[in-house]
């Protein structure tokens, strides 16, 4: 709330947007029958968490952060990456492990 409006309209926009779909694509894809359909949305996540980072790049070169700011949101942003990514390695088997008509 303290960047101008120039600055709230841009980046700040697109930052709290992207920022709250990782959470909603996640939930979304929870709430979906199947495990591909999961797995799609959760992927959609982890885009939605790199146009988070992106924007936070943005907003740090323009000076709209601060470094303590960077330093205490950094950590949570790199550590969600890999769960992301294992959370989609976990819903359900793979196209690539399901047994096909020629195994036996």
């Amino acid at each position: 709330m303290e960047w101008d409006y120039f600055a709230r309209d841009t980046v700040g926009k697109q930052l709290v947007r992207a920022a709250d779909s990782v959470g909603a694509n996640i939930a979304e894809g929870d709430g979906r029958g199947s495990y591909a359909d999961n797995r799609r949305f959760v992927r959609t996540a982890r885009g939605s968490l790199n146009e988070a980072k992106h924007f936070l790049r943005r907003a740090y070169r323009r000076k709209l952060l601060k470094e303590a700011d960077v330093e205490a949101l950094k950590p949570l942003v790199d550590e969600l990456a890999p769960k992301l990514n294992n959370f989609i390695k976990s819903i359900g088997p793979s196209r690539s492990k399901l047994p096909t008509a020629t195994d036996h």
